[in-house]
């Protein structure tokens, strides 16, 4: 462990990102050439203090905050492990929540400032959501290993189906399960994660049982959804996705579907903004 290092390296890293590089403003009177300590606390969820208290090395961050500076501050993925080492945490599996994304995707993401959308992993973890996205689909649950998963929350926790009207249950479970044994082949059978996944699946829902059987498999690249939001009714949008070079995180973004009066909805949760009007998904 090296945290006096852990937090050197971190100001060198914000020293060199621009604000419009994580779509701040700059403003007329900044001072320095980077990003302030309150504005990386603020991107990776943390107070000023805390994220103070790690730069000067008077504080060991979690696997979670070490993920979170990492995305804020736009690190490749040696600069990520490279944390990870300092602060003598274990590095994250690829398909966990803390798995580290691209900073290409970063920067679509915070370009897409008029549209829902996230980063998921091909397992359906959620690595990071927009401000658009948290308000239509509500903030990804904080859990790690298979629980993570929103397919896993899909079929073993009956509040998670609440995002789609229950007409739509068994498109989206079958979509899920399709998507997913594509996901599973692609990964090979020694990956731990899709197969704990699966294992886990099976032993908790008979209906994944079922559908798993069926041997079915379609990677999800687009899809027509109604979602079901607690202050503007149900949304019809269309769901579309870019995937990463090796397939293991895509970028989801959701636009209305046109002649739904859906664009209309969308507009309004500009305004509303990531208010709490869901509990945590």
């Amino acid at each position: 462990m090296n945290l006096p290092e852990l937090g050197a390296f971190l100001k060198s890293r914000r020293d060199r990102v621009r604000p419009s590089d994580v779509g701040l403003s700059a403003g007329p009177r900044r001072r320095v050439p980077g990003l302030r300590r309150d504005e990386v606390a603020m991107l990776a969820g943390a107070s000023t203090d805390y994220y103070i208290e790690i730069e000067r090395g008077e504080a060991q961050p979690s696997e979670q905050m070490l993920a979170a500076l990492a995305r804020a501050l736009r690190l490749t993925g040696d600069e990520r492990d490279h944390i990870f080492y300092l602060a003598d945490r274990p590095l994250p599996p690829a398909g966990g929540p803390a798995a580290h994304v691209h900073p290409g995707m970063l920067d679509l993401l915070d370009r897409l400032t008029t549209t829902p959308a996230q980063v998921i992993t091909d397992l359906h973890v959620t690595l990071v959501q927009n401000r658009l996205a948290v308000a239509l689909l509500g903030r990804a649950r904080a859990a790690t290993g298979p629980q993570a998963s929103y397919v896993y929350q899909w079929f073993t926790d009956p509040a998670a189906r609440e995002l789609y009207p229950e007409a739509d249950h068994d498109h989206h479970s079958r979509a899920f399960v399709a998507d997913l044994r594509a996901a599973v082949a692609r990964r090979g059978p020694r990956d731990p994660d899709s197969s704990r996944l699966v294992a886990e699946l099976e032993r908790c829902s008979d209906d994944f049982v079922r559908l798993w059987a069926e041997r079915e498999v379609a990677v999800r690249r687009s899809d027509r959804k109604r979602i079901v939001h607690p202050t503007l009714g149900v949304l019809e949008v269309n769901c579309l996705n870019l995937f990463s070079e090796d397939g293991r995180q895509r970028l989801l973004w959701f636009s209305p579907a046109p002649g739904t009066g859906a664009g209309e909805k969308l507009e309004l949760l500009t305004v509303l903004g990531s208010q709490d009007l869901r509990s945590a998904r």
